[in-house]
Formats: C-alpha cells, structure tokens, sequence
C-alpha cells in the first residue's frame, strides 16, 4: 500500500507490540519473580521481517521491554550484534522446509556462534520459522540451548502455562508454576 500510494484506514502492529502495549497498561499481568531464583538466562533471535525490514527498531525494543519484563532484566544476554543489525538464522524465506540441510545448517552457523557467545540457556525465537532453524542448529552443532517461543514465557510469567505447554522448556523450568 506504501508502494501505490493506497488509502487505508487501519494500523499494521505485530502481536510483539501488542504484548508490550498490553504490559505497559497492565492488562497481561506478567512478573518474573519466578525466575529469581532459578535464573535463567534468555537471549533472542530478531526476526529478519520485523526485525530489519520494518524501518525502525520499534518492534525489537518492544520484543526485549517484554522479554525482561518476564524473565528479569538481569536474565537477558543480548546477542552482539542485535535489532537491526542481528544476523540471520538462515532458517526464513522458505529455506527451513527447502529440503537443503547441510546448506541452511551452514549458513546459521553464524547464528549459532552467535548464540553459543551469550551463554544463555534459552532462546526465545518470536518467528516459527526461527524457532525451528535455532532449534535445528542447536541440535547439530552442539548448542546446549532450549528454543521456546515468546508466548510460552509469557504465560510462563503470567502462571497460566499448562503442563501440556512444556515441551520446548528445560528440566531446571519444566515444573515451574505446576
């Protein structure tokens, strides 16, 4: 619609943003005091399209307000570089389910010194495209990591997240709010 100047009446926000809008006005009542004691550590993978093709860092600084809003500020690794700048997972434009594993595997590589540079146990993957790369790359080069999506955190840190909910979290959250 930017392109051919099309009138609209609506507003393009990612649930990211939402999530941050919702935290700020106090209706997702999210704390990381279950994590106070455990401390976990949390990096992020930076979705490419909201990432680096939105124009501005809007959605990433929102995507790390929430994440240390539910995990604790002192529980967050930042990846060198990030937001704007954050390399690829390799894992996008299709090249997940492309059939071309040696090949993707080889181009996260970088993703995954990345990653393995923070330390951190967990990698919170907002894209499910990403989520399945980081996953995949962990696995195969040896990265000791989980991969969970956001909104598992976030009903993580909310105490809502079932049981059957678990499957991406490690033993030390596994039973965390049960």
């Amino acid at each position: 619609m930017r392109k051919f100047n099309i009138p609209h009446k609506f507003e393009l926000i990612t649930i990211i943003e939402l999530y941050a809008q919702w935290i700020r006005e106090g209706k997702l009542k999210v704390n990381s005091d279950w994590n106070k004691d455990i401390g976990a550590k949390f990096t992020v993978q930076d979705p490419c399209n909201i990432g680096r093709k939105s124009g501005s860092n809007k959605i990433v600084d929102d995507l790390r307000f929430v994440i240390k809003t539910v995990v604790g500020e002192e529980n967050f690794i930042d990846t060198v570089p990030n937001r704007e700048n954050n390399y690829c997972c390799g894992g996008g434009g299709g090249a997940l389910q492309g059939g071309f594993p040696d090949e993707r595997r080889a181009y996260g590589q970088t993703k995954f010194n990345q990653l393995k540079a923070t330390g951190a146990g967990y990698v919170i993957a907002p894209c499910h495209n990403c989520h399945g790369q980081v996953e995949d790359i962990g696995e195969h080069f040896g990265g000791g990591w989980h991969v969970v999506h956001l909104w598992t955190i976030i009903c993580l840190a909310m105490g809502v997240l079932a049981d059957t909910e678990r499957t991406y979290l490690g033993p030390d959250l596994a039973e965390v709010g049960l």
